[in-house]
């Protein structure tokens, strides 16, 4: 006879929710970078740089920012998928 193990344990429920707050999160701060003519960055003060610096750093604490939550976001879907496969 199987053991039926639930679905959503603590660890799961955690990472899920973390998971969910970090998909919107990298979302906005995706759409908050400068494209091509401008971004919504603009109205943070991202638009405010120098013509010899290159990129200002809202703009560059907002790349880190980024990549700061696109680890935590990746982090939280493989501790996802090997808690299911533990879980099965």
């Amino acid at each position: 006879m199987p053991v039926l193990v639930p679905l959503m344990t603590t660890p799961i429920l955690i990472f899920t929710i973390v998971l969910v707050v970090t998909s919107v999160t990298l979302a906005l701060f995706v759409l908050l970078h400068k494209g091509r003519g401008g971004g919504l960055s603009d109205l943070f003060g991202g638009g405010i740089s120098s013509s010899m610096g290159g990129s200002s750093v809202a703009e560059r604490n907002l790349d880190r920012l980024t990549i700061i939550i696109a680890v935590i976001w990746l982090a939280c879907i493989v501790a996802l998928g090997l808690l299911y496969k533990l879980g099965s």
